[in-house]
Protein backbone atom coordinates (compact mmCIF):
# COMPACT_ATOMS: atom_id res chain seq x y z
CA UNK A 1 0.00 0.00 0.00
CA UNK A 2 1.32 3.18 -1.25
CA UNK A 3 1.31 6.16 1.04
CA UNK A 4 2.17 10.16 1.05
CA UNK A 5 1.76 11.62 4.46
CA UNK A 6 4.77 14.31 3.89
CA UNK A 7 5.76 16.55 1.25
CA UNK A 8 8.97 17.80 0.26
CA UNK A 9 8.08 21.26 1.45
CA UNK A 10 6.66 19.60 4.88
CA UNK A 11 10.44 17.93 5.28
CA UNK A 12 12.33 21.19 4.42
CA UNK A 13 9.77 22.80 7.21
CA UNK A 14 10.41 20.89 9.69
CA UNK A 15 14.12 21.11 9.38
CA UNK A 16 14.22 24.66 9.52
CA UNK A 17 13.02 23.93 13.47
CA UNK A 18 15.79 22.15 14.21
CA UNK A 19 18.32 24.92 15.82
CA UNK A 20 18.12 25.84 19.21
CA UNK A 21 16.32 22.30 20.29
CA UNK A 22 17.89 20.70 23.31
CA UNK A 23 18.71 17.38 23.60
CA UNK A 24 20.38 15.68 26.48
CA UNK A 25 22.79 12.36 26.03
CA UNK A 26 24.04 9.95 27.94
CA UNK A 27 26.51 6.95 26.97
CA UNK A 28 29.67 5.48 26.51
CA UNK A 29 31.93 7.99 24.94
CA UNK A 30 35.04 7.08 23.04
CA UNK A 31 37.79 8.46 20.85
CA UNK A 32 38.13 7.68 17.20
CA UNK A 33 41.62 7.66 15.85
CA UNK A 34 42.36 7.81 12.28
CA UNK A 35 45.48 7.10 10.89
CA UNK A 36 45.73 8.10 7.15
CA UNK A 37 47.92 6.94 4.61
CA UNK A 38 49.24 4.85 1.23
CA UNK A 39 50.46 1.33 0.89
CA UNK A 40 52.72 0.19 -1.96
CA UNK A 41 54.44 -2.85 -0.83
CA UNK A 42 53.76 -5.99 1.34
CA UNK A 43 55.75 -6.25 5.13
CA UNK A 44 58.63 -8.71 5.03
CA UNK A 45 57.93 -9.70 8.34
CA UNK A 46 54.82 -10.89 7.78
CA UNK A 47 52.11 -11.04 4.51
CA UNK A 48 50.51 -7.43 5.34
CA UNK A 49 50.34 -4.36 3.89
CA UNK A 50 52.43 -1.73 5.36
CA UNK A 51 50.77 2.01 5.23
CA UNK A 52 52.49 4.64 5.82
CA UNK A 53 50.68 7.54 7.91
CA UNK A 54 50.75 10.83 6.84
CA UNK A 55 48.01 12.61 8.87
CA UNK A 56 46.48 11.49 12.42
CA UNK A 57 42.36 12.56 12.97
CA UNK A 58 40.80 12.73 16.55
CA UNK A 59 36.80 12.41 16.53
CA UNK A 60 34.53 11.91 18.89
CA UNK A 61 32.90 8.62 18.96
CA UNK A 62 29.73 6.81 20.44
CA UNK A 63 27.58 9.68 22.40
CA UNK A 64 30.35 11.76 21.25
CA UNK A 65 29.20 11.05 17.96
CA UNK A 66 25.99 11.52 18.55
CA UNK A 67 26.25 14.55 20.49
CA UNK A 68 28.78 15.72 17.14
CA UNK A 69 25.35 15.01 15.08
CA UNK A 70 23.36 17.02 16.95
CA UNK A 71 25.50 19.54 17.47
CA UNK A 72 26.32 19.91 14.07
CA UNK A 73 22.42 20.70 12.40
CA UNK A 74 22.28 23.56 15.32
CA UNK A 75 20.99 21.67 18.11
CA UNK A 76 21.57 22.28 22.24
CA UNK A 77 23.48 19.17 23.26
CA UNK A 78 24.34 18.16 26.81
CA UNK A 79 26.55 15.00 26.77
CA UNK A 80 27.28 12.80 29.83
CA UNK A 81 29.76 10.14 29.89
CA UNK A 82 32.88 8.33 32.05
CA UNK A 83 36.16 8.10 30.86
CA UNK A 84 39.85 7.53 32.27
CA UNK A 85 42.16 10.18 33.49
CA UNK A 86 44.23 9.76 30.80
CA UNK A 87 45.50 11.49 27.41
CA UNK A 88 42.26 10.20 24.73
CA UNK A 89 39.90 11.84 27.96
CA UNK A 90 42.22 15.12 27.54
CA UNK A 91 41.41 15.02 23.96
CA UNK A 92 37.92 14.24 23.70
CA UNK A 93 37.49 17.40 26.68
CA UNK A 94 39.48 19.56 24.21
CA UNK A 95 37.32 18.75 21.15
CA UNK A 96 34.50 18.81 23.09
CA UNK A 97 35.42 22.61 24.39
CA UNK A 98 36.19 23.59 20.54
CA UNK A 99 32.97 22.51 19.54
CA UNK A 100 31.18 24.35 22.22
CA UNK A 101 29.15 20.92 23.03
CA UNK A 102 28.29 21.24 27.04
CA UNK A 103 30.02 17.91 28.42
CA UNK A 104 30.32 16.48 31.83
CA UNK A 105 32.76 13.67 31.30
CA UNK A 106 33.65 11.90 34.98
CA UNK A 107 37.55 10.86 35.01
CA UNK A 108 37.73 7.51 36.73
CA UNK A 109 41.37 6.76 37.43
CA UNK A 110 42.71 3.59 36.72
CA UNK A 111 40.13 3.15 33.93
CA UNK A 112 40.73 3.64 30.50
CA UNK A 113 38.80 6.04 27.75
CA UNK A 114 37.95 3.59 24.97
CA UNK A 115 40.09 3.99 21.82
CA UNK A 116 39.82 3.07 18.64
CA UNK A 117 42.71 3.13 16.22
CA UNK A 118 41.46 2.94 12.74
CA UNK A 119 44.45 2.63 9.94
CA UNK A 120 43.28 3.64 6.73
CA UNK A 121 44.88 3.34 3.57
CA UNK A 122 43.67 4.61 0.10
CA UNK A 123 39.81 5.37 1.51
CA UNK A 124 40.24 1.49 2.76
CA UNK A 125 40.03 0.56 6.30
CA UNK A 126 42.88 -1.95 6.71
CA UNK A 127 42.90 -2.21 10.53
CA UNK A 128 41.73 -1.40 13.96
CA UNK A 129 42.82 -1.89 16.90
CA UNK A 130 41.11 -0.94 20.37
CA UNK A 131 42.21 0.01 23.65
CA UNK A 132 38.91 -0.04 26.47
CA UNK A 133 38.18 -0.67 30.07
CA UNK A 134 34.37 -2.05 29.88
CA UNK A 135 34.28 -3.26 33.37
CA UNK A 136 31.28 -1.92 35.61
CA UNK A 137 31.64 1.55 37.24
CA UNK A 138 32.61 1.28 40.14
CA UNK A 139 29.59 2.36 42.53
CA UNK A 140 30.52 5.78 44.11
CA UNK A 141 31.22 6.96 40.40
CA UNK A 142 27.92 5.31 38.80
CA UNK A 143 25.97 7.70 41.74
CA UNK A 144 28.01 10.47 40.77
CA UNK A 145 27.10 10.47 37.28
CA UNK A 146 23.07 9.73 37.73
CA UNK A 147 23.00 12.78 40.10
CA UNK A 148 24.33 14.64 37.98
CA UNK A 149 21.96 13.48 34.91
CA UNK A 150 19.21 13.54 37.20
CA UNK A 151 19.83 17.37 37.68
CA UNK A 152 20.01 17.82 33.65
CA UNK A 153 16.51 16.61 33.21
CA UNK A 154 14.08 18.90 33.48
CA UNK A 155 15.49 21.10 31.13
CA UNK A 156 15.31 18.02 28.50
CA UNK A 157 12.26 16.70 26.66
CA UNK A 158 14.03 14.36 25.11
CA UNK A 159 16.56 12.07 26.53
CA UNK A 160 19.16 9.43 24.33
CA UNK A 161 20.81 6.63 25.16
CA UNK A 162 23.81 5.58 23.37
CA UNK A 163 24.93 1.94 24.80
CA UNK A 164 28.07 0.79 23.13
CA UNK A 165 28.24 -2.06 26.37
CA UNK A 166 31.54 -0.56 27.75
CA UNK A 167 29.92 -0.48 31.28
CA UNK A 168 28.14 2.61 31.73
CA UNK A 169 24.78 1.64 30.90
CA UNK A 170 22.99 -1.07 33.53
CA UNK A 171 20.42 -2.46 34.61
CA UNK A 172 21.12 -0.79 37.93
CA UNK A 173 21.53 2.45 36.54
CA UNK A 174 18.16 1.88 34.37
CA UNK A 175 16.33 0.79 37.02
CA UNK A 176 17.23 4.08 39.47
CA UNK A 177 16.83 6.72 35.88
CA UNK A 178 13.24 5.49 34.98
CA UNK A 179 12.29 5.57 38.79
CA UNK A 180 13.38 9.35 39.23
CA UNK A 181 11.67 10.24 35.88
CA UNK A 182 8.57 8.62 37.23
CA UNK A 183 9.04 10.08 40.88
CA UNK A 184 9.04 13.67 39.69
CA UNK A 185 6.48 13.38 37.00
CA UNK A 186 8.60 14.24 34.26
CA UNK A 187 7.37 13.81 30.56
CA UNK A 188 10.78 13.14 28.86
CA UNK A 189 11.02 10.56 25.74
CA UNK A 190 13.10 7.95 26.22
CA UNK A 191 15.67 6.96 23.08
CA UNK A 192 17.84 4.26 23.38
CA UNK A 193 20.51 2.70 20.88
CA UNK A 194 20.96 -0.62 23.38
CA UNK A 195 23.71 -3.41 23.05
CA UNK A 196 22.26 -6.58 22.58
CA UNK A 197 22.91 -7.95 26.29
CA UNK A 198 20.91 -4.91 27.28
CA UNK A 199 18.12 -4.91 25.50
CA UNK A 200 15.76 -5.87 28.78
CA UNK A 201 16.69 -2.66 30.31
CA UNK A 202 15.03 -0.91 27.06
CA UNK A 203 11.72 -2.04 28.00
CA UNK A 204 8.82 0.53 28.30
CA UNK A 205 11.15 3.74 26.09
CA UNK A 206 9.79 6.15 23.39
CA UNK A 207 12.17 4.43 21.31
CA UNK A 208 14.80 2.08 20.84
CA UNK A 209 16.80 2.18 17.90
CA UNK A 210 18.41 -1.21 16.56
CA UNK A 211 19.94 -2.35 13.21
CA UNK A 212 18.80 -5.57 11.95
CA UNK A 213 21.53 -7.34 13.15
CA UNK A 214 20.83 -6.67 16.43
CA UNK A 215 16.75 -6.91 15.92
CA UNK A 216 17.66 -10.85 15.08
CA UNK A 217 19.90 -10.79 18.06
CA UNK A 218 17.85 -9.46 20.52
CA UNK A 219 14.47 -11.78 19.42
CA UNK A 220 16.71 -14.48 17.87
CA UNK A 221 14.45 -14.55 14.92
CA UNK A 222 15.61 -14.02 11.01
CA UNK A 223 15.51 -10.75 9.31
CA UNK A 224 16.16 -11.83 5.92
CA UNK A 225 12.45 -10.86 4.34
CA UNK A 226 10.46 -8.03 5.12
CA UNK A 227 7.84 -10.83 6.70
CA UNK A 228 10.42 -11.67 8.77
CA UNK A 229 11.50 -8.18 9.38
CA UNK A 230 7.64 -7.31 10.44
CA UNK A 231 7.42 -10.28 12.64
CA UNK A 232 10.63 -9.37 14.66
CA UNK A 233 10.12 -6.55 15.17
CA UNK A 234 6.63 -7.00 16.26
CA UNK A 235 7.82 -9.12 18.56
CA UNK A 236 9.85 -7.05 20.14
CA UNK A 237 7.86 -4.14 20.44
CA UNK A 238 5.30 -6.24 22.54
CA UNK A 239 8.28 -8.11 24.74
CA UNK A 240 9.57 -4.98 26.00
CA UNK A 241 6.72 -3.16 26.31
CA UNK A 242 7.98 -0.02 23.81
CA UNK A 243 5.88 3.07 22.32
CA UNK A 244 7.31 2.67 18.99
CA UNK A 245 10.70 0.60 17.23
CA UNK A 246 12.83 1.74 14.51
CA UNK A 247 15.01 -0.78 12.90
CA UNK A 248 17.74 0.34 10.14
CA UNK A 249 18.19 -1.92 7.63
CA UNK A 250 21.40 -1.29 5.98
CA UNK A 251 20.94 -0.49 1.95
CA UNK A 252 17.08 -1.61 2.66
CA UNK A 253 16.72 1.95 4.54
CA UNK A 254 14.46 1.27 8.08
CA UNK A 255 11.53 0.16 9.36
CA UNK A 256 9.33 1.92 11.58
CA UNK A 257 7.09 0.02 14.24
CA UNK A 258 4.37 2.81 15.59
CA UNK A 259 2.52 2.13 18.87
CA UNK A 260 -0.30 2.34 16.94
CA UNK A 261 0.23 -0.85 14.79
CA UNK A 262 1.22 0.95 11.91
CA UNK A 263 4.53 -0.31 9.92
CA UNK A 264 6.29 2.05 7.67
CA UNK A 265 9.05 1.06 5.14
CA UNK A 266 11.54 4.02 4.31
CA UNK A 267 13.34 3.28 1.44
CA UNK A 268 17.47 4.41 1.59
CA UNK A 269 18.56 7.59 0.13
CA UNK A 270 22.17 6.88 -0.19
CA UNK A 271 23.65 7.58 -3.54
CA UNK A 272 27.17 5.68 -2.57
CA UNK A 273 28.46 3.92 0.50
CA UNK A 274 31.85 3.95 1.46
CA UNK A 275 31.39 3.36 5.44
CA UNK A 276 29.01 3.11 7.76
CA UNK A 277 30.71 3.63 10.83
CA UNK A 278 28.18 6.16 13.18
CA UNK A 279 25.65 5.88 10.77
CA UNK A 280 23.39 4.60 13.51
CA UNK A 281 24.47 7.38 15.72
CA UNK A 282 23.14 10.12 13.15
CA UNK A 283 20.08 8.19 13.09
CA UNK A 284 19.39 8.38 16.52
CA UNK A 285 20.81 11.63 17.20
CA UNK A 286 18.28 13.21 13.98
CA UNK A 287 15.39 11.55 15.40
CA UNK A 288 15.76 12.89 19.25
CA UNK A 289 16.61 16.30 17.32
CA UNK A 290 13.49 16.06 15.48
CA UNK A 291 10.43 15.14 18.40
CA UNK A 292 12.82 18.09 20.58
CA UNK A 293 11.60 20.26 17.71
CA UNK A 294 7.89 18.58 17.98
CA UNK A 295 8.17 16.90 14.52
CA UNK A 296 5.89 14.08 14.25
CA UNK A 297 7.17 10.68 14.81
CA UNK A 298 7.38 9.31 10.84
CA UNK A 299 8.71 12.49 9.27
CA UNK A 300 11.79 12.37 11.51
CA UNK A 301 12.30 9.30 10.80
CA UNK A 302 11.97 10.07 7.04
CA UNK A 303 14.69 13.13 7.41
CA UNK A 304 17.43 10.94 9.87
CA UNK A 305 17.21 8.68 6.69
CA UNK A 306 18.25 11.25 4.68
CA UNK A 307 20.67 12.08 7.13
CA UNK A 308 22.37 9.02 7.34
CA UNK A 309 22.39 9.03 3.72
CA UNK A 310 24.58 11.18 3.35
CA UNK A 311 27.00 10.41 6.17
CA UNK A 312 27.35 6.93 4.40
CA UNK A 313 28.95 8.49 1.51
CA UNK A 314 32.23 9.73 3.96
CA UNK A 315 34.90 7.62 5.71
CA UNK A 316 34.59 7.50 9.04
CA UNK A 317 32.19 8.70 11.48
CA UNK A 318 30.90 11.85 9.68
CA UNK A 319 27.85 14.72 10.71
CA UNK A 320 25.31 16.54 8.56
CA UNK A 321 25.15 20.10 8.44
CA UNK A 322 21.44 21.98 7.84
CA UNK A 323 22.72 22.92 4.43
CA UNK A 324 23.26 19.49 3.44
CA UNK A 325 20.35 18.21 4.90
CA UNK A 326 18.09 20.43 3.35
CA UNK A 327 19.72 19.56 -0.06
CA UNK A 328 19.16 16.48 0.42
CA UNK A 329 15.57 16.93 1.43
CA UNK A 330 15.40 19.17 -2.05
CA UNK A 331 15.25 15.55 -3.61
CA UNK A 332 12.83 14.20 -1.79
CA UNK A 333 10.45 12.10 -4.04
CA UNK A 334 8.19 11.14 -1.21
CA UNK A 335 8.43 7.13 -2.08
CA UNK A 336 7.24 5.87 1.33
CA UNK A 337 5.74 2.15 1.60
CA UNK A 338 3.30 1.01 4.89
CA UNK A 339 2.39 -2.47 5.41
CA UNK A 340 0.47 -3.91 7.81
Amino acid sequence: MKSQPYFQNDLISFAERLPGKKVLVFGDIMLDHYLHGDTSRISPEAPVPVVQVEAHRMLMGGAGNVARNIHSLGGEVSLFSVCGDDSPASILKDICGELNINARLARIPGRKTTTKNRIIARHQQVLRYDEEDVSPLPQKDLERIIEELKAALPEHNVLILSDYGKGLISKEFMLALKSHIKKIGLDIKLIVDPKTPNYPFSQDAFLITPNAKETAEATRLSVKTREEIREAGKFLLKELNLSNLLTTLGPEGMALFEGNGKIWHIPTTAKEVFDVTGAGDTVIAVVSLCLAAGIPLLASCIIANYAAGIVVGEVGASTVSQEELKAALQEHDCNLMSYW
